[in-house]
C-alpha cells in the first residue's frame, strides 16, 4: 500500500488528533483493511459526496459507535446525475472535508477518482423496484441506478461490516437495503435520523445554493410536514393534509414542488390510511436548489 501509516492519538474529548490518511486506489483500500482484519478489527464504511456537515460527521460518529474503524468515502458520482443537473457544480472540498473528518474521528479517507471506479469499458448496470418506484424515482430516473451501482462497488471495494447513511435521504436508504438484501451483499446497513439546524431546515450540501432570503424561508417545509404528520396520527383525512402540505410552501415560495407523498415506512408502497408507521416524504425547488425531507408518522 502506498499510503503512508498515520500515528494516532486521542485527545481529551476522545477524538484522534492526526492528518487522514487519503486513499486513491481501490488496491489501497484493501490492503488497508486487510491490515485492520489482521487485527481483529470491525470496520464501518461512510458514503458521501463530500462537501460535508455535520449530519455526515454523525455518520462517522455513529460508526465508531458500530465499528472499530472508519472509513469515510467521498466521491461525487456522475451515474446518479442527468446532463442537466448540477453534477459540475456540486460542492467539492476534500481538504476541509478531511479536516471535519480528522474531527469526527474518522480512521481514513477513500476518494477515488472516475477512472478508478468506472474503468474504460465499464459497462455493468443494477435495476432496483419496489422502494426506487415514484417520488424522487420519477424526477430523477436516472438516479437509483447510479446509486445501486456505486454503492455496490464501495461495498465490494472495503467488505465493510457496517454502512451508515442518513435518514434525510430516505427513499435513497429503502433502495440501498433493498438490493443489499437482494443480492446478499453481507454488509448491515444503518440509517440515522435526519440532522438539522435549530429551525428545522435538514441539513444538506444542496443548502448552500440558497440565497439569504431563500434560507429564510426553506424551514416551512418542514415545519409544514411536521404540522402534517400531526395531524396524520389525529386521524385527518390523507388527500387533504397533502393538499394542505402543498399550498403552504407554495406560499412559503417553493417555486415548483415534485411531490408530496405518504408512503409505507418499509415497502413505500403509498398508503392512503395510517395503519403502520409511514413516512412522510416530499421534495420542491427552492430557487436553485432542489430540497428533500421526510417525516415518520405512526398510527394513532
Amino acid at each position: 500500500m502506498t499510503t503512508p501509516t498515520v500515528t494516532r492519538t486521542d485527545t481529551p474529548s476522545g477524538k484522534q488528533a492526526a492528518s487522514l490518511p487519503v486513499l486513491r486506489t481501490i488496491a489501497d483500500l484493501r490492503a488497508l483493511v486487510a491490515a485492520w482484519r489482521a487485527e481483529g478489527l470491525t470496520v464501518a464504511l461512510v458514503p458521501t459526496m463530500g462537501a460535508l456537515h455535520d449530519g455526515h460527521l454523525g455518520l462517522v460518529r455513529r460508526g465508531r459507535e458500530l465499528a472499530d474503524r472508519v472509513i469515510a468515502s467521498v466521491f461525487v458520482n456522475p451515474t446518479q446525475f442527468a446532463p442537466h443537473e448540477d453534477f459540475d457544480r456540486y460542492p467539492r472540498d476534500e481538504a476541509g472535508d478531511s479536516a471535519k473528518l480528522v474531527s469526527a474521528g474518522c480512521h481514513a479517507l477513500y476518494a477515488p477518482t472516475v477512472r478508478e471506479m468506472y474503468p474504460d469499458g465499464f459497462a455493468t448496470a443494477i435495476s432496483v423496484g419496489g422502494p426506487s418506484e415514484g417520488l424522487c424515482g420519477t424526477f430523477r430516473p436516472q438516479m437509483f441506478g447510479g446509486v445501486a451501482v456505486v454503492v455496490t462497488k464501495l461495498f465490494l471495494q472495503a467488505l465493510p461490516d457496517v454502512a451508515v447513511f442518513g435518514e434525510k435521504d430516505y427513499q435513497q436508504l429503502m433502495v440501498i437495503r433493498r438490493f443489499t438484501r437482494d443480492l446478499d451483499i453481507p454488509v448491515k446497513v444503518e440509517g440515522l435520523p435526519t440532522v438539522r439546524e435549530a429551525d428545522g431546515l435538514a441539513l444538506s450540501s444542496r443548502n448552500a445554493y440558497l440565497s439569504a432570503d431563500e434560507r429564510a424561508r426553506a424551514p416551512e417545509l418542514n415545519r409544514a410536514l411536521t404540522a402534517a404528520a400531526a395531524a396524520l396520527t389525529g386521524g385527518a383525512e390523507v388527500d387533504g393534509v397533502l393538499t394542505a402540505v402543498r399550498g403552504r410552501i407554495a406560499e412559503a415560495g417553493f417555486v415548483s414542488i415534485d411531490y408530496v407523498e405518504l408512503r409505507d415506512a418499509e415497502t413505500l408502497a403509498p398508503v392512503s390510511r395510517v395503519e403502520r408507521p409511514a413516512r412522510l416524504l416530499a421534495a420542491a425547488w427552492l430557487g436553485k436548489a432542489r430540497l428533500i425531507d421526510n417525516i415518520p408518522v405512526l398510527p394513532g
